[in-house]
């Protein structure tokens, strides 16, 4: 972008998103972020709050150093909080909690400790506003992905196919479902804007077969259209093989080995993106530090595959890949949801 300033169009983007998190005058609002966290959100945040007359106050923590020596990208897993007790109690006793981490709290350890204080998280992706902005959810949207969740919660099995060679299923007997639309109202609940995306976290074991990543699938760890084809070989969750010769495959191989962890090869999440405005093609759109991912994880019709962190079958890890793989055909219970990547049914 030319200019990281204050657009009033941005707080009036800000401020309807935390109307729609239903927050009202005199409600205590912790703004969260970190000494590397977006400055120019932050201050959207508190202008919007104070606009809303909600009683916010900032909750800052220094960036602390990183626990491996390697680059850390689009986790949804973040370690800012290091388990400090009293900062984790004061953002379990807020009605509000404002999430401006540069990796967001999705998958943090500390985060079913917020919520069980009825805590309600808002997660702001790390995006430049000008993303934000296109991006508002509405209540079509709710729509689908809480139909969407229903589904998946309801489900035995989910099977992905296309035409490149992927051959995948997921027991979802047991499996944690979501579905998140862009904000929550309700406490002990977390949320990220943007939204639109219907995931499972399946059990433990759950997870098998062959996932083909084509050219044009996205891998949002690198920030980059796949360009040449890698396959995952995936026994009981986890990545037993990485085939491939270019470089997408060996920048796989290369990342994911690095960690030094087996749960780095393990499954996160499946699911499916249901958002229609959302853009294939904003990767291409925009400077690298200026988008996380999250607009691409959510557009009409991907499967999102996730290795990494799943706290419902007891993993956490940094190691992760959120990757979102286009004309796929996903069926629940052999119903299709997404037809060759696109959207069907009720979802359509």
């Amino acid at each position: 972008m030319l200019a990281d300033r204050i657009e009033e169009k941005w707080i009036d983007v800000f401020v309807a998103l935390f109307g729609m998190c239903g927050i009202k005058p005199g409600d205590d609002v912790v703004i969260l972020s970190e000494t590397q966290s977006r400055q120019l959100n932050v201050h959207l945040a508190e202008l919007a709050l104070l606009r809303l007359k909600a009683r916010a106050f900032h909750l800052v923590m220094p960036t602390p150093p990183l626990p491996v020596k390697l680059p850390i990208r689009s986790t949804g897993a973040s370690f800012a909080l290091q388990r400090n007790g009293v900062a984790v109690g004061s953002l379990a006793r807020a009605a509000v909690v404002v999430d401006l981490t540069v990796e967001g709290l999705m998958h943090a350890p500390e985060t079913p400790e917020i919520l069980k204080g009825g805590a309600r998280i808002i997660n702001i992706s790390n995006e430049h506003p000008d993303a934000l902005e296109r991006l508002l959810p509405d209540e079509a949207l709710k729509h689908k992905t809480q139909s969407a969740r229903r589904l998946l919660k309801a489900g035995r099995r989910m099977r992905i196919t296309s035409d490149a060679g992927t051959d995948m299923t997921a027991d979802l007997d047991g499996a944690a479902a979501v579905g998140i639309h862009g904000y929550t109202d309700k406490p002990g609940t977390l949320a990220h804007f943007p939204g639109g995306i219907a995931l499972a976290f399946p059990k433990a074991g759950a997870v098998n077969g062959r996932l083909v990543l084509d050219a044009g699938d996205i891998n949002l760890t690198f920030k980059r259209y796949i360009e040449s084809r890698v396959v995952l070989d995936i026994e009981d969750d986890y990545v037993t093989a990485i085939e491939g010769s270019g470089t997408d495959a060996e920048l796989t191989r290369r990342y994911i080995a690095a960690w030094g962890d087996r749960e780095a090869y393990a499954t996160s999440h499946v699911g499916f993106g249901l958002n229609k405005t959302a853009r294939y093609e904003a990767l291409a759109m925009y400077d690298q530090r200026d988008f996380n991912g999250t607009e691409v994880r959510a557009y009409a019709g991907n499967f999102l595959f996730s290795t990494g962190a799943n706290e419902f079958a007891g993993r956490y890890t940094l190691g992760h890949f959120d990757i979102p793989v286009g004309r796929c055909t996903i069926a629940i219970d052999g119903t299709v949801v997404v037809d060759r990547g696109e959207l069907t049914g009720e979802f359509a």
